[in-house]
């Protein structure tokens, strides 16, 4: 069960339909909890939407319960030293696995409780986080967001200052002038964050002379505080696909003792790049620079002999 939903060994084709089948689902699911919003449509097909929905939740819930019943298996917790209920606790508490749960948990309520909680309609559009799981550019977002996270808040907190000294600086320039949209500092953050987030809505704008100087002063500061998070995600995001790429190249290189790659060894190299995210183009690629450098190394680059 846990080569299945890696995908691994014999069960990588199997686990590849499993994982188009569930997103299917997720898709289906938003749809349908979207356009159960408009009245008329909800009206009409109410029993429709009530059967996806506890279908749905029955599919969902028999997923989350294999994956935690097999987690043990999985090579990542099954290094953990202790018993299964200790590994299978690592992987309840995992980011993934909590989102499974949070997909399933406000239906599981609404059916439990017979009340109109409409928040946890809401909350079902949750569902679509599901999607990190088989996203690998998702995972490479979420990693990049790990990487950067010490730089992303002090990012954040640059711009939180900026924001308070902005908020300041046009409630003591505007508030005599326009105490209804500037009569406290509170109120004119609202200006200053669509101000510094380069939004400029227009409905709150300074008219004094130094107000308007004071506004585009930070309007050219808050380009360059959007961009540095901008950035730091940016260049973190590049450098996840080039350790991915690089990862692969290095097991490429670890299977070519020979100079060349037998079937299982090209099956171990398939499940890699499935993992990494990488494309057929890209591996192969990575597959004939790596035989390229073997064979320049086999050869004499005088004569052509054989070394």
């Amino acid at each position: 069960m846990a080569r299945l939903f890696e995908g691994t060994g014999d069960y990588q084709k199997a686990g590849h339909r499993l994982d188009v089948a569930l997103i299917s689902l997720i898709m289906i699911n938003v749809i349908a909890i979207v356009l159960e919003s408009v009245p008329s449509i909800n009206e009409r097909y109410y029993t429709q939407f009530l059967l996806l929905e506890v279908i749905s939740v029955a599919i969902f819930s028999l997923e989350y319960l294999a994956r935690l019943w097999a987690s043990v298996d999985k090579s990542k917790y099954a290094a953990i030293e202790g018993s299964n209920a200790k590994r299978r606790l690592h992987y309840f508490l995992s980011p993934l696995a909590l989102i499974d749960l949070i997909a399933i948990l406000p239906s599981l309520l609404m059916f439990l409780f017979p009340l109109d909680l409409r928040f946890l309609r809401v909350l079902r559009l949750l569902r679509v986080f599901k999607l990190t799981r088989y996203s690998r550019a998702m995972q490479l977002l979420l990693q990049a967001f790990k990487d950067e996270g010490s730089s992303l808040l002090a990012a954040f907190f640059i711009m939180s200052v900026v924001l308070i000294l902005a908020s300041c600086g046009i409630y003591l320039l505007e508030h005599d002038i326009q105490p209804d949209k500037f009569g406290s500092i509170p109120a004119a953050m609202w200006w200053a964050m669509a101000t510094l987030t380069t939004v400029g809505y227009g409905d709150v704008v300074p008219i004094t002379p130094v107000g308007k100087l004071f506004g585009g002063v930070i309007t050219l500061v808050s380009m360059g505080m959007v961009a540095i998070p901008t950035g730091l995600l940016a260049s973190s995001f590049s450098e996840q696909i080039r350790k991915r790429r690089q990862f692969f190249e290095d097991a490429v290189h670890e299977q070519l003792h020979d100079g060349n790659l037998d079937d299982s060894q090209r099956m171990h190299l398939e499940e890699l790049r499935y993992k990494l995210g990488l494309s057929k183009l890209e591996a192969n690629k990575a597959i004939k620079t790596q035989l390229n450098q073997r064979n320049s190394h086999l050869f004499c680059r005088h004569c052509g002999k054989r070394q």
